[in-house]
C-alpha cells in the first residue's frame, strides 16, 4: 500500500502502491548502475531497460531493485545517483524511509500480542481507548485492517501547513490521534475500507500501554533483532537523521500542494521535465508525523529479510499466520481481483506485503509464498511530477516479468 504514509492523494493511494514496484535512475544524465552479479538470470536482461526507461519518465533520481529467487536466480541492480544532478551512485547498502512499510512492524507487535494472550483482535478499541468515538464498536482487527471507518489524520490541513513552514516539527503520537479523531467518521466500523494512519497511530499507543515500554523498543526487539535487520531503525520522535550511508530524498509538491492530489498542475510538470524546475530536497523532514505508521528506517537487503519472514511465517504462530494471510481482501469490493488488505499486510496478486511513501521515498517490499519469489524496491523521488509512485509503478513492471519468467 503506499505511503507518504500514505497521506492525502500521495498518503490516501496506500494500496495503489502495493501493487507493484521497482525503482530508478536519476533526472537527466544518470547511467543505470547494475550492481556485481555473477550472472544475470534472464528475467534481470529483460527487465534492466525497462526500469530504465521507466526511471526516465517518472524522474527517479536514484533506485534499488532486489529480487531473490531460488528457481530463477537472484538479481540485484542499481538505478541513478545519490544526489540530484550527482555522480555519486546510489548503493546497495543505502538507508532509506520505507513510510507504511512500517505499519507492518507496527502489526506484527500487535499480532504478537495477541498470541501471547495479552490483546484480542475482537477487543472494542474502547477498552484501552476511552477517547475513540463509537470505541466500543470499533475493534483491534478493524484498526488492522483499515475498516475502522476513523479519519486519516494525515488529511488535516494544519498537520499539513505546519510541516511545510518548519519540516523540522516533532510531532507527539497523542496529537496525530487527536487530529484524526477530530475528523468526521468515513463509515459505521466495518461497513467498508478506508485507509488511514489514525488506525495505526492507536495501534501503537495501544502497543505501548499493553507493554508498559516505547513502540521502538517493542519493534527492535520482536523483529528487527531477532531477523538481523542491523540496517534497520524505529527513529525517536526528535530524530530527522537518516544513518549514512544514504541517497538524498526529492519531491516536486509541498505537503499542502498534494493534500488532495499528487498530481501537479501542467506547467509543473513541464518545468521538472525540462529541467528548468529543480526537485525540493527533503531528505531529513522530521518523520514524527507519520510514527507508528511509517517512520522506519531500513536497507533493501534488511527488507528481503523481513518480508520473506512477515509472509513465511516466521514472527507469529502458524495459527495466527494462517488468519493473516487468509485476512486480505479485496480493497475494492467491485474489483475481486485488484490490491487486497488485511490484517496490516496487502497482496497484489500472488504477492504478499506493503508499500510505503514519505515525501522523497518511495518503497515497495513484496513477496509470494507460491514460488517462493521477493521483490524488494525503493526509489529516492516521490511521487513523480504527474502523481505515480515510482516504486510502485518499477514493481508493477517487475511482477508481470516474472509472471512468465521460467514458465
Amino acid at each position: 500500500m503506499t505511503t507518504r504514509v500514505d497521506a492525502p492523494a500521495r498518503r490516501r493511494r496506500a494500496l495503489a502502491a502495493l501493487s507493484a514496484a521497482v525503482t530508478l535512475l536519476a533526472t537527466g544524465a544518470c547511467a543505470a548502475q547494475a550492481a556485481p552479479a555473477a550472472a544475470t538470470p534472464d528475467y534481470g536482461v529483460a527487465l534492466q531497460p525497462q526500469l530504465e526507461q521507466l526511471a526516465r519518465d517518472l524522474l527517479v533520481t536514484g533506485a534499488v531493485v532486489e529480487v531473490r529467487s531460488p528457481e530463477l536466480g537472484d538479481w540485484t541492480t542499481t538505478l541513478g545517483t545519490r544526489t540530484y544532478r550527482g555522480t555519486d551512485p546510489v548503493q546497495v547498502g543505502d538507508h532509506v524511509r520505507i513510510g507504511s512499510v512500517t505499519k507492518t512492524w507496527t502489526g506484527t507487535v500487535v499480532l504478537q500480542l495477541v498470541d501471547e494472550g495479552r490483546l484480542r483482535l475482537d477487543d472494542p478499541v474502547a477498552t484501552y481507548r476511552p477517547d475513540v468515538p463509537n470505541g466500543r464498536n470499533i475493534t483491534i482487527e478493524q484498526l488492522l485492517t483499515m475498516r475502522s471507518g476513523l479519519g486519516n489524520y494525515t488529511t488535516d490541513p494544519e498537520l499539513n501547513r505546519r510541516i511545510d513552514a518548519d519540516p523540522g516539527t516533532v510531532f507527539q503520537p497523542e496529537e496525530l490521534i487527536r487530529m484524526g479523531l477530530a475528523l468526521p467518521v468515513e463509515f459505521p466500523p466495518g461497513q467498508g475500507f478506508y485507509y488511514s494512519n489514525t488506525n495505526t497511530a492507536l495501534l501503537g499507543r495501544i502497543v505501548e500501554q499493553v507493554t508498559g515500554n516505547p513502540l521502538g523498543t517493542e519493534i527492535e526487539r520482536r523483529i528487527l533483532g531477532p531477523l538481523g535487520m542491523t540496517g534497520s531503525s524505529f527513529p525517536a520522535l526528535t530524530s530527522a537523521a537518516l544513518p549514512d550511508p544514504h541517497p538524498e530524498g526529492y519531491t516536486y509538491g509541498t505537503f499542502v500542494e498534494t493534500i488532495d492530489s499528487n498530481v501537479l498542475p501542467p506547467e509543473t510538470q513541464a518545468a521538472a521535465r525540462a529541467g528548468t524546475l529543480a526537485p525540493m530536497d527533503v531528505t531529513f523532514t522530521n518523520p514524527s508525523w507519520a510514527w507508528s505508521a511509517g517512520a522506519g528506517i531500513s536497507t533493501v537487503d534488511d527488507l528481503t529479510r523481513y518480508v520473506r519472514a512477515l509472509v513465511g511465517g516466521e514472527l507469529l504462530g502458524p495459527q495466527l499466520q494462517k488468519a493473516r494471510l487468509d485476512s486480505v481482501r479485496p480493497v475494492d469490493p467491485a474489483a475481486p481481483e485488484g490490491p487486497g488488505y488485511g490484517l496490516a499486510l496487502a497482496s497484489f496478486g500472488s504477492f504478499y506485503g506493503h508499500t510505503g511513501e514519505l515525501p522523497g521515498f518511495n518503497t515497495f517490499a513484496g513477496y509470494d509464498p507460491e514460488r517462493d519469489i521477493s521483490v524488494v524496491v525503493w526509489t529516492s523521488l516521490a511521487p513523480s511530477p504527474d502523481g505515480q509512485d515510482p516504486a510502485a509503478q518499477m514493481a508493477r513492471t517487475i511482477i508481470a516479468e516474472l509472471a512468465t519468467a521460467g514458465r
